[in-house]
Order: C-alpha cells, then structure tokens, then sequence
C-alpha cells in the first residue's frame, strides 16, 4: 500500500463540524470538506472560508487524494 502524507488525512477523511448560520442563528451540521451548505432553518446559503490545504501546493496532490476530491477542492479554492 503506497503511503501518503499525514497532511492529506483530513482530506481523504472529512468529519462533522457545528456552523451557525449567520442569518438566523440555527446550528447547522457541515463537512469539513464542505465550503457552503444550505441552512436547515431558513434555507439561505451559508458560506464559510476554507483553510489552505496540501492539495493547493503539493504537486501530488491529485494520485493522493484522487481526482474527483482534488478537483472539487480546487473549485472550492477558486472560489
């Protein structure tokens, strides 16, 4: 099995996080990985920033943490 760096471990495995919607206060469940969600309260759109990650530097980033997450992290980058 090919090892990867211990940086891409969140990535590969994103967890729950609480996010309060800044219009109407309601805490909202968001994965880590997730730059908006829709909120369960009012059905706006919230949208947090997203820290910098390995995938934005490193140069195997795609065959590490896979083409599909990589190019939707980096849309989310772009962002």
């Amino acid at each position: 099995m090919k090892e990867s760096c211990p940086g891409s471990s969140e990535i590969k495995n994103p967890h729950p996080e609480d996010l309060a919607c800044v219009f109407c206060g309601k805490i909202n469940e968001v994965w880590s990985d997730e730059s908006e969600i829709e909120c369960k309260g009012c059905s706006r759109l919230i949208k947090r920033n997203m820290k910098e990650t390995c995938i934005n530097w490193c140069p195997a980033a795609k065959e590490c943490v896979g083409i599909a997450k990589y190019e939707r992290m980096m849309g989310i980058a772009k962002k």
